[in-house]
């Protein structure tokens, strides 16, 4: 099994003057492109471990990201605008080395080593990194964080080897190579962003990066992507159900990708006859993808789902009981992921959740998902939903305990449960009910103690005022007894308070 970096140095030794990176403003080709990984890692240290990186999206990020792979380390990424707090848990459990990054946001790290990318192209002498030490595909490639049931976010830790893994599952289903354009649209911190840059120049194709104003509507985006000839958009369904909505596509495109939540017929029932549609299934602790399923030769489920399809090359599914033993076919069980994605689990102090990879007499290692699931009779996998409380808002894994555990540590805060909903759409939401220490409660000011620490995907929709947690004879919270929040219709509260 190789490393990124192999993989890599042989897709710029065979397509040199390919395009590798796609811009408004230029088109590095995977030659300009090596050079450019070259020189910023030719600034880095001997012996680096970890690196953050807390930069805008465009060429310099993502030859940073290689940078950092050449030199057999692991890059811990996180975006900008994410609150100062969480990127500080983030980068002191990773026991970064230094942080990647620009000026502009230099204000938010401080305590931590930085380096500024930009400066590596001062100096048109700078020379290249002429490393020869081969990568260990064994070796940490990223640590992507996901909500923590614990109350704090927990990193999972991907192997190159479980990389270059998915690399070729990608190429033996959707062969992407030279002439192939992949739409960079994901945040840094989700799997998607890893099925986008590596899934791409690792198989020749390019990767065209958008700018902020061109992410700022459908029709933008979509302009981009004519523009650049994009052929290929992985995304949330609600991405597809955007552009499920328009009078057409652009002509280049012929391939979008769905993950991350729940694909619904009506989501791309207009996108069928226009590209090919797939729906996808993979926890990031499973590196990106562990199932396919092609919706145009495909069937909806009586939900007005799709199932989520078969596994990728290199991993095998099982549905398994309690016990550990598989369910007969059509029963419902979790869903349990076996093969060459499983990755190294969550660093830190995760040992309770690490019980989730659970390692086999013959020495491989089994995940246990968390998701509920069974097969159909033609052998795909249809998808049920979490045994825990573990939510998607907007594609994003969210923890209710971890929402939870945050608004403990609010001011005026004596009491909190966070609950899921369900809106019409089959869309999931957060509402937060709140016993208060003292009267007059400031949802806005538990809105603004909030952002200092989770991204606004996770600060729940709702906020309603209770005098009282309602109980169970068991001393568990009776949620039966919660007052209803309904989006979209009549509700107890409108992101407000209700006593």
């Amino acid at each position: 099994m190789d490393a990124i970096d192999t993989l890599f140095w042989s897709v710029v030794n065979s397509y040199p003057d390919e395009p590798a990176i796609i811009e408004d403003n230029r088109v590095l080709t995977f030659k300009e492109f090596s050079h450019m990984v070259d020189r910023i890692a030719s600034g880095f240290p001997d012996d680096i471990h970890s690196v953050g990186i807390v930069l805008r999206h465009r060429a310099e990020m993502i030859a940073s990201i290689f940078a950092v792979l050449k030199c057999g380390a692991r890059y811990i990424p996180a975006e900008p605008d994410f609150p100062t707090g969480r990127i500080h848990d983030m980068m002191t459990e990773s026991e970064v080395d230094f942080i990647l990054t620009e000026p502009s946001f230099l204000y938010k790290l401080q305590g931590f080593p930085t380096r500024l990318v930009d400066s590596c192209f001062t100096g048109k002498d700078a020379h290249p990194d002429q490393r020869e030490t081969a990568v260990d595909p064994e070796s940490p490639a990223y640590v992507l964080y996901t909500s923590g049931t614990t109350g704090r976010p927990k990193g999972v830790c991907v192997r190159n080897r479980n990389v270059c893994h998915y690399v070729r599952a990608f190429e033996n289903e959707f062969h992407p190579g030279p002439g192939d354009v992949m739409l960079q649209c994901s945040v840094c911190s989700f799997d998607i962003f890893v099925e986008e840059v590596f899934a791409s120049l690792l198989n020749g194709a390019a990767l065209a990066i958008p700018s902020e104003e061109d992410k700022e509507n459908v029709l933008a985006l979509m302009s981009f992507v004519d523009r650049h000839q994009v052929t290929i958009i992985s995304g949330f369904p609600y991405l597809l159900a955007e552009l499920n909505h328009l009078p057409a596509i652009p002509s280049t495109l012929r391939l979008l990708i769905s993950g991350g939540d729940v694909l619904r017929a009506i989501y791309v029932n207009n996108l069928l006859r226009q590209a090919k549609v797939y729906n996808t299934y993979g926890p990031s602790e499973t590196t990106v993808c562990a199932s396919y399923y092609c919706c145009n030769q495909g069937g909806i489920l009586e939900d007005g789902t799709y199932p989520i399809g078969r596994p990728v090359k290199g991993v095998d599914i099982r549905v398994l009981d309690p016990a550990g033993d598989e369910v007969p076919e059509g029963e419902t069980g979790e869903i349990c992921i076996y093969g060459d994605g499983v990755s190294m689990g969550y660093i830190g102090d995760h040992e309770e959740e690490n019980r989730a990879f659970v390692t086999l007499p013959d020495g491989s290692v089994m995940y246990r998902s968390g998701d509920l699931g069974y097969f159909l009779p033609d052998g795909n996998l249809a998808f049920l939903h979490r045994l825990d409380d573990q939510i998607m808002i907007y594609g994003k894994r969210v923890e209710t305990a971890e929402v939870e555990s945050r608004l403990y540590q609010c001011q005026n805060v004596h009491q909190a449960v966070v609950r899921a909903m369900i809106d019409d759409e089959g869309l999931s939401y957060m509402v937060a009910y709140i016993v208060p220490a003292e009267p007059n409660l400031n949802i806005s000011g538990i809105k603004e103690e909030l952002a200092e620490n989770l991204p606004s995907f996770m600060i729940p929709e709702f906020f309603v005022e209770i005098s009282s947690v309602p109980v169970n004879p068991n001393g568990k919270t009776d949620v039966k007894k919660l007052p209803i929040v309904r989006k979209g219709g009549s509700h107890h509260g409108n992101s407000d308070t209700e006593s």
